[in-house]
């Protein structure tokens, strides 16, 4: 047995613990006992055990309780019945619960052993199996988007096909979707790759900062300018320039960034001497642009523009069955950077987080679960660690009759949920603290006792 293994033995007869302990240390395994079921879960909690040799009658939590307890919790650690008691029949049904093996005492060396090199040989198997599952996963892992859902593997079909062109595309999906992770792809994917790829959220400027860190400006141009400064239109030269919440930019912005799109000349803030630029334009946005090219807010020439292909996002609840594998993505993320070692979820926690409806979509999934795994004093997430998710029959998760009805409702969720605390709330909605007051003010929001 080449290969050494983290066990446990749990029983509450002392010389079966010692005699064990002795055995599989001397064999070279990382070994310790427990005296009872709840003893064990305590050490599981500290250290994850490869094996538990877990006697079938104990006072207390017995064999039974404690293998249940085990397979929920931890289902990688593989459990040996240990019984002098009953019958084999017994035995059995504890393997149909999820134990992998049993001995009766009493037992000899070599039935460990043979016991040993059976889990051995099973795990070395697992673990293979494992890397080629990862292998195909990688087929839902692109550019770090993460998805299996027909909408997705689209998507990822679709970003393939665009990112040699350079035709503006528009990207529209709710707030939390991914919007920018797809301008990446896209742009990871393009000729353009090795020249910058620029991201402005065009929701957090106010339109007199907006202009001057696109086109830049002279010195002298306006009060604090020092200096001169190229724009991001000049900076992003043969790359991709992203602009998210391009429907949050006033009609002049609209008509300036047109006769860019159209001229492919910039002036600079203060300047008359026009400057060649090219790049490829990517924009997104949340809002509904035909609504508003009917109201008159957004002009239809720039729409056209901007809009040569369109990518829709859908929005979380539309594809749950992506759920599970973004969790564990998120787990992996946030169990290495906080050092907690949290690697599993429930089922009945894992059904909990598909039934939420998810109104901040990916974002707050990835917000959810690095708060429970920095929260959580087990290796295992289970349904009360996602407590502070509001049920799904709450009024508030039930699918507004627009996106605008939707941000609205989720700024409000936000702000509630964090006592309206300006900074902690913007932080989560990824908007500044001036577009949030902003928001506050267009909802007419009040904060409520």
């Amino acid at each position: 047995m080449d290969q050494k293994m983290s066990v446990m033995i749990v029983d509450d007869e002392m010389i079966v613990r010692e005699s064990l302990f002795y055995w599989f240390e001397k064999a070279g395994h990382v070994t310790d006992t427990a005296s009872s079921g709840s003893e064990a879960l305590e050490k599981l909690e500290k250290f994850p055990f490869d094996i538990l040799f877990v006697d079938m009658k104990m006072p207390g939590m017995n064999g039974i309780e404690l293998l249940e307890k085990v397979k929920e919790e931890y289902p990688d650690t593989t459990v040996i019945i240990i019984t002098a008691y009953g019958s084999v029949e017994t035995a059995i049904e504890a393997m149909k619960m999820g134990a992998s093996d049993y001995l009766l005492k009493p037992f000899k060396p070599d039935q460990l052993s043979l016991v040993m090199e059976k889990i051995i040989q099973h795990k070395k198997l697992a673990s293979e199996y494992r890397y080629l599952k990862g292998q195909l996963e990688e087929v839902t892992r692109f550019d770090n988007i993460i998805g299996q859902s027909p909408e997705m593997r689209n998507i990822f079909r679709l970003i393939t096909e665009v990112a040699e062109s350079d035709a503006s595309i528009l990207i529209l999906g709710e707030t939390g979707t991914g919007k920018e992770l797809v301008a990446k792809a896209i742009h990871a994917k393009s000729y353009r790759n090795h020249f910058p790829f620029i991201a402005i959220n065009c929701g957090a400027l106010p339109d007199s900062l907006l202009e001057s860190e696109l086109f830049g400006y002279q010195k002298g141009a306006f009060t604090g300018a020092s200096h001169s400064r190229k724009g991001f239109l000049e900076v992003v030269s043969g790359g991709t320039l992203f602009l998210d919440e391009i429907g949050d930019i006033s009609p002049k912005m609209q008509v300036d960034l047109l006769r860019v799109l159209e001229e492919k000349q910039i002036i600079r803030v203060g300047e008359t001497r026009p400057v060649d630029v090219e790049f490829r334009l990517i924009s997104a946005t949340r809002r509904d642009l035909d609504k508003e090219m009917r109201e008159g807010t957004f002009r239809e020439d720039f729409f056209y523009r901007i809009n040569v292909i369109t990518i829709h996002l859908p929005p979380l609840r539309k594809r749950k069955e992506d759920i599970p594998l973004l969790i564990q993505h998120f787990l992996d993320k946030y169990s290495h950077e906080t050092t907690r070692h949290v690697d599993h979820v429930t089922r009945d926690a894992m059904e909990h987080l598909k039934s939420y409806d998810w109104p901040g979509n990916v974002r707050e999934l990835e917000n959810a679960v690095e708060r429970a795994v920095v929260l959580s004093k087990s290796r295992t997430l289970k349904t009360e660690d996602f407590s502070f998710l509001r049920p799904v029959s709450d009024p508030l998760l039930k699918q507004p009759r627009s996106l605008r009805d939707m941000e609205k409702e989720y700024v409000c969720h936000i702000l509630s949920e964090y006592d309206w605390n300006i900074t902690k709330s913007s932080e989560i909605l990824n908007i500044s603290r001036a577009t949030l007051h902003r928001m506050i003010r267009r909802y007419n929001l009040q904060r409520t006792k």
